[in-house]
């Protein structure tokens, strides 16, 4: 009897072994409250700083002391903080890896290894497909978890974060009750980490989920240290649904493909792809005439997942694509163009913006953060000419731009008398000197001609001039005043 008890209890304590082990993680024990203080720079008075706002959010504990969350949690952050949901007890952390464009970072804290060491690190579930219950983790003010289950419908490649990267998302059906300190959410499946939940819809109560393929490859690629970020192919196409479009580019009349109708210097398809190919395939998937190609989990998505949600930065890419009437493959290495080689800045987080005065006369380095200034329909409201640029960046990386240099306002100082309406005007050259970017508006400024700088403009009023003493004593002014009239780096 003692011994059959003996068996029955040791019988018990490794099946509950065995559950606490097969359970994974937990809400309580790998959701971290995320306490971020951000400050972005005034893009109208590039020499100050906007209101300091706060934001809170929910990371997911990884291995090695590291805590995941959205990029848009740590965007201009001047102050990162994490904070246990079960005890209030805090730490500061600090960013260990940002990538904006696939709405991702990995903090760490700050001087405090054993913060964490009570903690219980998420694995990775990437299989997920439609149909599966999944469940948001939040917490009550009290450290009360909560936990919603909505389930998976669709996913689809969409903009997320910045409107000029897309990216695969997925879609899940279902209410999810809103909590304080719920900026972004981790989404499990059977205890593991299915994705982050970046927006929710409570109309619609559908959940957009950054899912647990795209994380791995961030984490993947930051392992060796080296983080080389997603790759950028670097191409715009039509669809080829017309049939005398098809007819012209003579493709069959059951094969799909799309059209390249740009190849963007920097990125990968430079000098291997070419306006006037067809892409048919790329490793072995074949492209429908609409751009999409047959996943087997989600079915149709844009091709554009094969290259930045599939492939890795230094991978090569196979195509199969018609080039005048013939068919023929290629074979090329992917890369990523650096945001630093744009002409136009796609994004301007954790940095100040570049400018330099002159006189009153204030002069940037053009971005897209700027034109988004003229309001959610910036598009169509923003000045054409700058409009155009941003459309076509090679009109003037021909002529030698590194960036696109723009005399965004004018303040009203002795020196600017007349010019107090002018704003928003490509500048093409300083004192004779072609304007590159902003380092050579401020070496120009240097060296007026006869006591004068000649401004140029590519549109109206196309030329001013401004007195070069004058405008050096009002620089000292505001110098004093505004604490800093140039900002280079």
């Amino acid at each position: 009897m003692k011994d059959y008890l003996n068996i029955l209890i040791f019988s018990f304590c490794l099946l509950l072994s065995n559950t606490v082990s097969t359970l994974g993680a937990s809400a309580e024990k790998s959701v971290i409250r995320v306490n971020t203080t951000m400050q972005a720079f005034n893009l109208i008075q590039p020499w100050e700083k906007g209101a300091a706002t706060s934001r809170l959010g929910l990371g997911a504990v990884l291995p090695d002391n590291k805590v995941l969350v959205t990029a848009q949690m740590v965007t201009d952050a001047t102050y990162i903080e994490l904070e246990k949901p079960d005890s209030s007890e805090k730490t500061p952390a600090k960013v260990i890896t940002v990538d904006y464009e696939a709405n991702l970072a990995v903090l760490e804290p700050t001087n405090n290894d054993a913060f964490l060491a009570d903690r219980e690190p998420f694995q990775i579930d990437e299989k997920i497909s439609p149909s599966d219950q999944l469940e948001a983790w939040q917490f009550e003010s009290n450290g009360t978890p909560v936990t919603t289950k909505i389930t998976v419908s669709k996913a689809e490649v969409r903009q997320s974060f910045l409107d000029t990267s897309k990216f695969l998302q997925i879609q899940a059906n279902g209410p999810v009750q809103y909590r304080a300190g719920s900026f972004t959410l981790p989404v499990a499946k059977d205890n593991k980490l299915a994705g982050l939940l970046v927006s929710y819809s409570s109309k619609d109560q559908i959940s957009s989920i950054l899912p647990a393929s795209i994380i791995k490859h961030f984490l993947s690629d930051i392992e060796d240290g080296d983080y080389k970020g997603f790759p950028n192919l670097g191409i715009m196409y039509s669809q080829t649904l017309d049939e005398q479009f098809r007819d012209y580019l003579k493709l069959p009349k059951n094969e799909g493909g799309v059209f390249v109708s740009k190849v963007v210097e920097g990125a990968s398809a430079e000098g291997n792809l070419k306006v006037g190919d067809v892409i048919l395939e790329i490793n072995k998937n074949k492209i429908d005439s609409r751009g999409n190609y047959n996943d087997a989990v989600w079915g149709k998505l844009s091709f554009s997942h094969l290259v930045r949600g599939v492939s890795f930065t230094g991978d090569s890419i196979q195509m199969l694509i018609i080039r005048e009437g013939k068919e023929m493959d290629l074979n090329f290495k992917l890369i990523r163009r650096p945001t630093a080689d744009y002409l136009i800045d796609p994004y301007m987080f954790d940095r100040g913006p570049k400018f330099s005065i002159i006189g009153g006369l204030v002069f940037q380095e053009l971005s897209v953060p700027f034109l988004k200034l003229f309001g959610n329909d910036w598009r169509n409201r923003a000045p054409i000419k700058l409009l155009m640029a941003h459309a076509n960046p090679e009109m003037y990386e021909k002529k030698g731009n590194k960036k696109l240099v723009i005399m965004t306002r004018t303040i009203p100082t002795p020196a600017t008398l007349g010019y107090e309406r002018l704003s928003t005007l490509i500048v093409t050259k300083i004192n004779g000197i072609p304007i590159r970017d902003i380092q050579d508006v401020n070496n120009a400024s240097k060296k007026p001609i006869d006591g004068q700088h000649r401004i140029e403009f590519e549109s109206y009023p196309k030329l001013i001039f401004v007195d070069a003493a004058l405008s050096s004593r009002v620089n000292t002014a505001l110098e004093n005043r505004i604490g800093m009239t140039q900002r280079l780096d």
